[in-house]
Order: structure tokens, then sequence, then C-alpha cells
């Protein structure tokens, strides 16, 4: 009676799982669901994201001022030196020691995973992250903790989605709300998290996905102001923001920045052809020991600076120091990033930004005593500088907004952010680092209309549901009855209940039975054969009811076959057929 209980249970479970799929699939329909997992997703990746950051604080307690990340200036020179090197090399030897598939990390993964593998983030590769992360970090590397952040929170977001067998292109978005939910933590920037997860990892804005990414940003950035309060990531000074006549000067600034995004772009991936053949042991250890070279000099480059740009922000470092930090800075983090450490390049453009602007604003004020501030335009020049690297102007300025709140430096900061992002694509040809990066790995976005439409349809939502199974041998009277089902297909299965790959069209058996004459024959014996009558059997494979169009689209290309007949994707139900899918449905679903 128990194990009937258990089994009347799980088939209930099985059920409800079974519709939810089906709903998902088109997201539309799968709304309400996926809000409540994207709040869901937004407080398990911000708490990852806490825990992040809690444990490098923690670590750094040990040996740096105050428990703080980026206090590197305590150490004497040699200390910061020996810290640099023996940091690059403890990461080589950890991922010298993992298979390649494993070392694989940061934000270009997880554009990697969401492109060809739908979004699916194997779990050991963000536990590399996260160790990999603390190691570099903590030992000053000149990185940023955002995309490390990235890959953690896309990780989460993806195993929610799996757990919960959710729908492939659900398991997308939620991918997408990890993201937000990680950089709205990290810089308590809610509403920038969503931007760059939307623009920088899904590449589109719907409404369907704003929403559970909306309610992801906010249940994390909630979370984290709980932990570390709600002080922005930066110190902002008072600034005014009107700056109408110096708009000339903003331009001008923007040319400047968007060459410095189009160095810092050709100079890592410049770096990473270099030395791609060589191990990685000895790649990071090489980069820990420039960055510890420069560190010698300049404390500053190490690890993401924060402390510096709020130095830059608050004009505490003057002309000729912002311009030793900007060319020291675009070249430990271009090479360090280039050579293989497993962190991220967020913090490091700010950085950069920071340094270019405020150069800019000392220019300024020169020649304009009366002008805005150096802070203003070291504002400018961190979202600049954001928006030409990664090729997400909407993001940057909306992080400007967001760290300022003032509406009256939209105005400058659009024109910053445009023209740099124009100088860097348009003058020098760069896309978003990221792609490069992909590009040097073989890889490429796979981005035309036609993917990014299948990709957001399951393939439940648009399956031929109408259809019977049957073993290949039927008498005439079965024959018969499966036809008063009106079916548009008969899958045929052989004697042990074993999927054969063909379909039947029903319109065949039909007109088949019209042409025999059933006095002549047993009408109860099994003398029809189905894999015999005349008809046009498609050859066909089995998908996963999980699965999306883009996936139904590929399968078909690679076997080369006409339909598909959808499973279950779990357990018993992967024996259990829902309906099938041919190109005719994929075809009328893209041109929808």
């Amino acid at each position: 009676m128990k194990s009937r209980s258990i089994e009347f249970v799980r088939a209930g479970y099985e059920r409800f799982l079974e519709a939810q799929q089906v709903r998902m699939a088109n997201t539309f329909d799968g709304l309400p669901l996926l809000a409540l997992l994207g709040l869901l997703c937004g407080l398990v990746a911000g708490g990852i994201i806490i825990l992040f950051r809690l444990a490098m604080d923690g670590m750094a307690n040990f040996y740096l001022l105050d428990g703080n990340i980026d206090a590197f200036e305590a150490l004497s020179p040699t200390w910061r030196f020996l810290l640099c090197v023996a940091g690059g090399l403890t990461v080589g030897l950890f991922l010298q020691r993992l298979k390649e598939k494993s070392r694989s990390v940061g934000v270009v993964h997880v554009l990697e995973r969401l492109d060809y593998h739908q979004g699916h983030l194997p779990l050991k590769n963000a536990g590399v992250q996260f160790i990999a992360a603390c190691i570099a970090l903590l030992s000053g590397q000149s990185v940023g903790r955002e995309g490390p952040s990235v890959h953690l929170g896309a990780a989460a977001g993806s195993a929610l989605g799996r757990s919960l067998r959710v729908p492939n292109n659900s398991v997308r978005i939620l991918v997408g709300c990890g993201v937000a939910a990680a950089i709205a933590a990290a810089f308590n920037t809610p509403l920038a998290g969503v931007i760059f997860a939307m623009e920088v990892v899904i590449m589109e804005y719907t409404v369907v996905g704003f929403t559970p990414v909306i309610l992801s940003a906010v249940s994390a950035t909630t979370l984290a102001r709980i932990i570390f309060g709600d002080a922005t990531a930066f110190v902002v000074p008072e600034i005014s923001g009107d700056a109408i006549l110096e708009l000339p000067i903003i331009a001008l600034m923007g040319v400047f920045i968007g060459c410095v995004a189009a160095g810092f772009i050709q100079l890592t991936l410049f770096t990473n052809t270099l030395f791609s053949q060589q191990p990685i042991w000895a790649r990071t250890t090489l980069a820990g020991m420039l960055t510890g070279v420069v560190a010698l000099v300049l404390p500053q480059v190490m690890g993401t600076g924060y402390d510096s740009v709020n130095h830059m922000l608050l004009a505490q470092i003057g002309f000729a120091g912002v311009l030793i930090l900007l060319l020291a800075k675009t070249l430990t983090t271009a090479t360090t990033i280039g050579l293989g450490m497993p962190a991220g390049l967020i913090g490091p453009t700010l950085f950069i930004g920071a340094a270019a602007g405020s150069s800019v604003g000392f220019a300024a004020q020169a020649f304009f005593p009366s002008g805005e501030s150096v802070s203003f335009y070291a504002m400018l020049g961190m979202a600049a500088m954001m928006a030409a690297t990664l090729q997400a102007p909407l993001a940057a300025l909306i992080f400007l907004l967001e760290l300022t709140a003032l509406q009256t430096i939209i105005l400058p900061g659009m024109a910053a952010v445009i023209i740099a992002s124009l100088v860097t694509r348009v003058v020098f040809k760069k896309s978003s680092i990221y792609r490069h990066l992909m590009l040097a790995r073989g890889l490429d976005y796979r981005n035309t209309p036609m993917s990014n439409a299948l990709r957001k349809i399951g393939v439940a939502s648009v399956m031929e549901r109408n259809i019977v199974r049957h073993q290949r041998h039927i008498s005439f009277t079965r024959a018969t009855e499966l036809l008063t089902q009106e079916p548009r297909w008969v899958l045929l299965i052989d004697e042990q209940n074993t999927l054969k790959p063909s379909l039947l069209p029903a319109s065949d058996l039909a007109l088949f039975l019209t042409s025999v004459d059933a006095d002549q024959i047993d009408v109860d014996a099994k003398d029809i054969d189905l894999m015999r009558i005349p008809a046009k059997r498609l050859e066909s494979r089995a998908i996963a009811i999980i699965a999306t169009l883009q996936e139904a689209h590929e399968r078909m290309q690679t076997e080369q076959c006409e339909v598909l007949f959808i499973t279950g994707a779990h357990g018993a139900t992967r024996k259990r057929i829902y309906g099938v899918i041919t190109r005719e449905h994929i075809d009328r679903s893209y041109q929808l």
C-alpha cells in the first residue's frame, strides 16, 4: 500500500512537471511561473555573490589593512611582487590539473554555454571560477570580481532551471536573471544589472524577459543591502552635471576613450594569440610577474583598484598621476586577461575609464577653470570606457545614472557613451571584447534573426499532438479503429515497444485501406505491414520536451531527418511520446 502511494504521488508530480514544461515552452503562457523563478533566482544568485565577497574579505583580513581587498599599497614593494607571482603560479598550477573544458570560466564561458549548450552551465566550472577568482583577486592580479560574479550568478540560474526541469528556452532567461542579480549585487545598481543582462548576455529586449530579470535584480539587491548596506561601490562627489557648453570637450573625450578601448581590446587579443600555445601555468605566472613588476612602483594597479577609482572621483590624484595609472592599468589588465587569468575585466575598465576621464578633466580645467570638475569627467569616463569595451552603451548609461542619481548627467553621458562606442566599433572595427575572445577560441555568436527567434520557443508549444502509436503489423479492423481517432501521424514501434525512426502519415494509411478489398483478407489477422504499404514514411529522431526550436532545427540538419518525435526529458518520461514536430512547424514559427 505504501509503495502504491509513493508511486501515485510520483506520477502526480511527473504530470505536474509535464504541464509546467508545456506551459513554459511558450514563455508568454509561462510568464507567471517564470516571474516566480526569477525572484527565487535572485535570492539564490545574490546569496552566492554575498558568499563570494565575504570569502574574499575574510581571507583579506589575514594580510591586508583593515581587510580591505584593495589595500595593497600598505604592503612593501617586495611583498607586492612576491604576492603577484605566487598568486599567478598558484592559479596556474590549480588550472593545469584540470581538463581544458573545466578551465572555461567567466563571461565568455557564459556566452558560449548560452549559444552552444542552451544555457546549461556545469557546476564544476562554477566551482573552479569561485576558487581561481578568489586566488587571483587576493593575490593582487590586475582583474575584477564582476566577471566571476556574472559566471556564478549565471550558473545559479542555470542550476535552478535544470533542477526544476524548466524548458531550455526558459533556462536562458533564468541565466539572464542570475547575471542581472550578480551585477546588481556587486555594484548596488539593480537597473544596470537588468540592462547588462539583456544587452550583453541575452542580447535582446523582450517584455517576457524583462519581468523575471527585474525581479531577480530587485531580490538580489535587497539581499545585498541587508548584508552590506545601501552604499554604492564608489564614492560619488556632488556635481552639477549641467555641462551643455562643454559638450565639444565631452565629445573629444569620447573619441579619446574610444581609442583607449580599441587599444585595450587589441592588446588583450595580441597577448592571447602570442601566448596561446603555452601551458596555462606558464601564462598565469607570467601575468603575475608583469603585474608584480609594475606594482613595485605603482601598487594601485593591483586588484580591482576601487580605492584608486574613488581617489580619482574625488580628484585626489593629479594630472601626471592619472596618465601614468591609465597606461599602467591598461597594460597590466590587457596582458593579464590575454594570458588567461580567470577573473573579470569590468572593474578594471571602470578604473581605466576614470583615469582617462580625469586626464581630460584636468586638461579642460586648464583652459576653462570655471567649467565642470575633474570628478564629473572621471564619472563620464567610467561609463564611456565600459560602453566602448563591452559595446553596451545603454547598460553603461544606466550605470552612470544610478551611480550619480543626477538627471542632468544623462545628456553629457549619452554623448560620451555613444561617441566612444562608435569610435571603437566604426573606426577601429572592434566589437565587444567578449565577442573577440570567443572568436579567439574558434567560437562565434550564432545571433542570426532565425536563431534568435527559434531559441525563444520550446518544442512543446508548437508540437503536433494528434498522433497514435502502433506496432508495424496491424489488422484491418485495428487500422480502421485507429483512423476513427483522426490522427495526423502514426508512430511506428517494434514488437518490444521500442521506437522505430519512422512516422507514417495517417492520410496514407487511410488511402491504403480504401484500396484494399476487405472481403479478400482476414480483417482480424495482422496482415498489414505498415513498413511496407505504399506510403511516404518520414525518417525521424527523438528530442526532449525541454528543447527549443533552435535545437530541433539543428537536430534535423545534423541527422538529415524531416520530423522529430517529442519525448519526456527525465526518468520514466523519456519513454513517453508527447507529439511530433516537422520542418513545417519550425518554418511557420519563424515566419510568425
